[in-house]
């Protein structure tokens, strides 16, 4: 069994489309938030009760649409709604890349990383593109790496994040394993005014790339490449560590 999420909503074209290809070769069950979770993070619900509902397509239960976060349907279809864990995790497809430190914010990815927190490995698919997009080369390559990914198996604490770019199949370029590069934020904000004169703000930052160099998914996918990049949950800057071992630290006296 494999279970197929997002954080585009349980009816976004995405989903479907990868769950249309997947099911060609294997027995799937979507699980997914009922409505559209984008940037949510990692974040899980705890202060309200998770309803799950059966979706029934042509007499057949092909998932459960869940009023939670894509990390939550993870929990709960793992914990609960299978019998026993699925072969894998499969996130996506996403309308949107997921490239550099928007890892953070996706949904999408914190759904595959969710999946590796609980021992089981995990895919995340976005397609790069805001405007227009198609899914089918995406969720082809989906198709075909994932019993790759069930023959090879995957490290212990890691999932897979695909970037593919928005461009014709014949103008892809071929697959390359990257590392995550580096990118922010740039926020700006539009205020505005209610009629009870309150005044209220609605974001409408730009993702700046600050880096693009050879071997980072940004530049991967940029020259119409599918970008792999491999990613843990363990968020240690191992190098810096060593470099503080020296500092001062207060209170640092204190009985062994």
């Amino acid at each position: 069994m494999i279970v197929i999420t997002n954080d585009d909503g349980f009816n976004a074209e995405g989903i479907q489309a990868l769950r249309k290809e997947l099911a060609k070769e294997f027995e799937v069950l979507v699980v997914a938030p009922e409505t559209e979770q984008s940037a949510m993070g990692h974040a899980i619900t705890l202060n309200a009760p998770l309803k799950a509902r059966k979706v029934v397509e042509d007499g057949k239960l092909i998932g459960y649409a869940v009023n939670g976060t894509p990390a939550d349907c993870v929990k709960l279809a793992v914990t609960e709604l299978l019998d026993k864990p699925p072969e894998l995790v499969v996130s996506g497809v996403n309308l949107g890349g997921n490239l550099g430190s928007c890892v953070i914010y996706s949904g999408t990815v914190s759904a595959a990383t969710e999946a590796a927190i609980m021992g089981l490995p995990a895919i995340a698919v976005s397609l790069d593109t805001w405007e227009n997009p198609d899914y089918s080369f995406a969720a082809e390559f989906a198709g075909k790496l994932v019993p790759l990914v069930l023959k090879k198996g995957l490290a212990e604490g890691v999932c897979l994040n695909v970037n593919v770019p928005a461009v014709k199949r014949e103008l892809i370029r071929g697959a390359r394993i990257t590392r995550q590069g580096k990118s922010r934020v740039i926020e700006s904000f539009d205020r505005r005014t209610d009629p009870r004169n309150n005044t209220y703000y609605w974001l409408a930052g730009e993702m700046h790339f600050n880096e693009v160099h050879e071997g980072t998914d940004t530049e991967t996918v940029a020259n119409n490449y599918v970008s792999i990049t491999p990613l843990h949950f363990d968020l240690t800057c191992f190098q810096f560590m060593e470099k503080i071992q020296g500092w001062d630290l207060p209170f640092n006296g204190g009985p062994e």
